[in-house]
This record gives structure tokens, sequence and C-alpha cells, in this order.
């Protein structure tokens, strides 16, 4: 499990400069898994990387676009056809295939770890270590290359600024007479992100429980994922919500009457992680594609999109702090991916959905 420390120190090396330079060679003459990091160089002749490749998604519809587009000119040979929505639904749609006889997605990309280590425990995912993982840090890459993290998200406090005229320092605005019937947070039965906060939180001392009890008597809305919380704070119909970072400071770059607070408490972090199907029927259109998405390149655009990205020598767009700025929440993910369904369970029940 992700640990503070671990975590400072390898975003600490983000900091430092990468040798890797833009990988623009022409996709007929590219092979996937056999390139070098810095880019570039094929170890053996291979046919060009072609044919449908199914990916499965819970970014936004935008930034899914953006990223199969940028694939695309690299790889022009490749038909990607999309699948979006939030990650619990897409975990279930997964299994739901998989109970059919044949899971459809060729390479995933959803919110939490968590998600990917119970696809890990049934045996569903391909072990594949890019070349481009040399440049992230380890202990955001599982270690037998089921998956890697593809960036950072923090779920932070946002605020209204034309309703919230004092900053909130702490989650416990959330549960405050001032905030009743004024809050609003994502459902961990359809947001990855939500429903890894509701594990972490429920582990962590001073939270438990009792924090999500005092959100249900504050009347605090539930809603399916994080952009309609973050749209109802922006349009003034919520003054704070529970919400992932990086959307904040996109809608406060438009001009939106929208902060992020990092309470004090600390916040939970999400890294999206990329992996492979097992039985993949594009196994080397999804390793380019895992490829890329890992890149100096890939990471370029995901910070250009609005991300805090994970890959050493990329910087965070700005609005965003990085892990160094911010305290972290986690908890042991053994637990966390053993627990999920319990924890959703439980919190259906106390939230009536």
């Amino acid at each position: 499990m992700m640990k503070k420390e671990a975590l400072i120190a390898g975003f600490a090396a983000l900091l430092v400069l990468s040798g890797c330079g833009s990988q623009d060679k022409p996709a007929s003459t590219q092979t996937a898994g056999n390139q070098s990091a810095a880019g570039g160089a094929t170890k053996e002749a291979s046919a060009p990387i072609s044919g449908k490749l199914v990916f499965y998604t819970s970014q936004p519809e935008e930034d899914a676009t953006k990223l199969t587009g940028a694939f695309n000119k690299k790889y022009p040979d490749v038909k990607v056809e999309t699948f979006r929505s939030g990650t619990e639904e897409v975990a279930a749609k997964i299994q739901a295939e998989n109970k059919a006889g044949k899971v459809q997605a060729d390479v995933l990309l959803l919110a939490d770890s968590v998600t990917f280590e119970g696809l890990k425990k049934q045996n569903l995912l391909l072990s594949y270590k890019s070349p481009q993982l040399d440049k992230i840090p380890k202990t955001l890459v599982d270690p037998d290359g089921m998956y890697s993290g593809t960036k950072v998200m923090a779920t932070v406090l946002a605020v209204n600024t034309q309703k919230v005229k004092t900053p909130p320092t702490s989650w416990k605005a959330l549960s405050s007479a001032e905030s009743k019937g004024a809050a609003i947070m994502p459902s961990p039965l359809y947001s990855g992100a939500a429903a890894y906060n509701v594990g972490v939180l429920t582990r962590t001392d001073g939270f438990g429980w009792d924090f999500f009890k005092g959100l249900k008597d504050s009347g605090i809305s539930v809603v399916q994922g994080n952009g309609a919380v973050l749209k109802a704070v922006a349009a003034g119909e919520k003054s704070y919500g529970m919400v992932v970072d990086y959307l904040v400071a996109r809608e406060k770059a438009k001009g939106s009457p929208v902060e992020p607070v990092y309470p004090s408490e600390g916040v939970p972090v999400i890294t999206e992680p990329i992996g492979i199907m097992k039985d993949t029927a594009n196994d080397k259109a999804a390793k380019a594609f895992v490829d890329f998405v890992l890149s100096e390149d890939g990471q370029k655009l995901a910070s250009d999109i609005g991300y805090t990205p994970i890959r050493e020598g990329v910087q965070a767009p700005k609005g965003l702090k990085s892990l160094s700025e911010f305290k972290v929440i986690s908890s042991d993910i053994t637990k966390l991916t053993e627990a999920r369904e319990a924890d959703k369970k439980e919190f259906t029940q106390l939230f009536g959905q």
C-alpha cells in the first residue's frame, strides 16, 4: 500500500528531468514492449501494430477522447473502441462478461488500485512490465506487472467561494450546522474514487462510519460521479463537495467560483491505474497503449489535460498540489479489496440508496 513517505520520495523524483525524448517514430516501424524507455530503437523486427483495441475507462469522456486521439496519431492503424462509465459500473460489466465467458475489453484505465487488485485476485489480468516503468515510482506499480498507476488524484473539499467566505480546514465542515443541506458527494456504488474513499476513511482514526453518519445527518446529497458533484458546487446549488482535485482546478481555471481545500486531517489519493486483460485479443496494441500512457508524451498529455502526472520529470499543471504538499490518508490495500463490497453494502444501508 502506498505510504506517504514513499509517495513523497517518488514525487520528489518527479522534479528530476528525465532523459527521455519525445517518441514520434512512425507507427509502422514500432512494436509494443520492445521499445527502449528512451523511445526509438527496436530490438527485433515485427509486424506493425494494428487492429481493434477495446478500451474500458472511467475517465471523463472528453479526456478519454483526447487520450485515444493522441494514441492514434502514433498508431493510426489501431481502431480504438471505448466504453466509458464509472469505475464500479465498468467493474460490474467486466464481471458480467467474464461470467458469460469472455471479457470484451483489451485494456483498462480505472480509478483505483483496489479495483485492479480484485481483478488480479480473479486471475483476469495479463502481466506486462512496460519499459516505461523505469520512470514510474515503484511504490505505485504492481510488483507482478498486473497494473501501474498513471497519475495522482486526491479527493479534496471543494467550496463555492461565493457562498463560503472563510475556507474550511477540516472535513468536519461537511457535517457542521453551517453546511446542513449544502454538501454533496459521489456515490461509492458508481465512482471508484468514492468507493476507495469510503474504504479508507472508515478505517482511519477520527473518521470511521461515524463520519459518514454525520454526513447523513447533515443532509449531504449523494449523486453518481465526481463530475456531477463539481457541477453542483460550481453552479452554487451546493456550497461544499467531496471531489477529486483535478476537476476543481480545471473548473477554477475556467473562471468558476470554486476552490480546492486539502483538509488538515489529510486526503485519500488514487492513481488511476492501467492494466491489460489476460485474454486480450490484441496484446500488441494493448501493450503499445500502456507504453504510450506511461511514456513522456503520454504523461505530458495527462498534464496538459489537467492531471497530476506520475512519471518522473513531468510537471503537474497549475492549481494542483503535489504529494509533498499535503497529508495522505491511506489503508491496507488487501483489506480494502476484501471489504469493498461489504463497505458499499453498509453505505447503501446507511444512505438508503
